[in-house]
């Protein structure tokens, strides 16, 4: 979906979205980035200091939440700033998929530039799992 500077204003809801963050994905994103650390793969390991299970990194879901935007915008190199606070872990269980939802709004808007600040928020099971999400944004003039 490609968006115009036409189309949006302050308040403009983006389509929600669920993102799947698997093992698999996991282990892609600790060979792209190289952090290989044992929280992200070994049960026993992440147990054993204290977490529920495997956790995904986060900046791999740091990125997956900003599809939404790369997805609303159409094109993953208009955005300009993006940040996040991480609140809790994203669990991720061996036997099915954990479901990241995330939506945003258009906070701010400078017409002149083109540009945009769209809020976003990322849970999973209804708990909050990114705070102060917060990504600036290149609109298309057309």
């Amino acid at each position: 979906m490609t968006v115009s500077l036409k189309d949006i204003e302050v308040g403009t809801e983006l389509p929600s979205q669920t993102f799947q963050i698997e093992r698999e994905s996991m282990i892609r994103y600790a060979g792209a980035s190289g952090d290989f650390n044992q929280i992200h793969w070994d049960e026993a390991f992440a147990v054993g200091v204290g977490l529920p299970n495997v956790i995904a990194h986060g900046m791999l879901t740091m990125a997956v939440a900003a599809r939404i935007v790369t997805d609303w915008i159409g094109d993953p190199g208009a955005i300009l700033d993006y940040g996040v606070r991480f609140t809790r872990p994203v669990v991720v269980e061996a036997t099915a998929p954990t479901q990241l939802e995330v939506t945003g709004k258009v906070r701010a808007m400078d017409a002149e530039a083109a540009t945009a600040v769209v809020d976003i928020s990322a849970s999973v099971n209804g708990e909050t799992v990114l705070a102060r999400a917060r990504a600036t944004v290149r609109l298309p003039r057309g």
